[in-house]
């Protein structure tokens, strides 16, 4: 067990956006995957209802696992309200959530919750218990336009968008519900080494309206295919061995690696050391 086991409260990271295709299935996986590697009680939950990307990776990694040995999460994933209203659906949306939030909070150091990418009641409902959010975007002013508007001649930073209003009534209606504080991060997935000038200026963009809407930048996971080919067998990037890939491990593997122990460095989860 992890000397630094947390013993006083759970933290919850929620992993969300409004926008698929960023990586936020990946980055949870990730990030339960090494938090169970330092022994810690680890709970996952897959609030997207209706695709359960990250149910079927962890069904996928539950298989690998058993072979193994290896300490896995235990996952919760919510099925679909009925009703005939629309409050009778939110309704049933938030016992439900309660319900599996109270059981993975009592029995977890930490909570892995997984968003769907696009705004229902419960993403906002994952969003307003975080303690960690991070917002995977895809490096481009295209996933920018989730955070805020851009004017497209002089690329200066305007309003705040959809998304970042939402995380913004999330931020005060937890703060309402008991004074927590949400430590918002904005990361960059799918860097490229392509198109520097305008990975510079999604940079500088970021870096102005972080000072604004109060968010953390990092940056996060380079587009590589591995990752890709690994969903099938459950596999992150910290299970990889040259057995596992069925071929000699690469420097962009090794690379790899090291992206993800720096995104938990930056990341500053209480206790946890990288």
């Amino acid at each position: 067990m992890s000397e630094n086991k947390i013993t006083d409260r759970t933290h919850v990271i929620v992993v969300g956006n409004e926008k698929g295709g960023a990586g936020k299935t990946t980055t949870a996986m990730h990030l339960a995957a090494f938090l169970l590697g330092k022994g810690y009680k680890v709970g996952t939950l897959d609030l997207d209802i209706r695709q359960q990307s990250f149910t079927r990776y962890v069904e996928n990694r539950v298989r690998w696992g058993d072979r193994r040995k290896t300490p896995l999460s235990e996952h919760v994933v919510l099925e679909p309200a009925t009703g005939d209203t629309v409050a009778e659906l939110r309704r049933q949306d938030q016992d439900m959530f309660a319900s599996a939030m109270g059981h993975l909070r009592a029995t977890s150091d930490f909570v892995v919750v997984d968003c769907p990418g696009a705004d229902s009641y419960l993403s906002r409902l994952g969003h307003a218990t975080a303690d960690t959010l991070i917002s995977p975007i895809n490096d481009s002013f295209v996933d920018f336009d989730l955070l805020a508007h851009v004017d497209p001649d002089t690329l200066e930073v305007g309003t705040p968008s959809i998304y970042s209003d939402m995380v913004w009534e999330c931020r005060k209606a937890r703060m309402q519900a008991d004074q927590g504080m949400i430590d918002w991060v904005v990361m960059k997935n799918r860097t490229s080494h392509l198109f520097a000038r305008n990975r510079e200026r999604v940079e500088t963009a970021l870096n102005i309206l972080s000072k604004r809407l109060g968010f953390r930048v990092v940056t996060g996971l380079s587009e590589r295919v591995i990752f890709r080919e690994m969903f099938p067998a459950g596999l992150t990037l910290l299970d990889l061995t040259e057995n596992e890939a069925n071929a000699n491990l690469t420097m962009s593997h090794v690379a790899a690696r090291t992206e993800i122990r720096n995104i938990i460095k930056e990341l500053q989860l209480p206790g946890v050391q990288v």
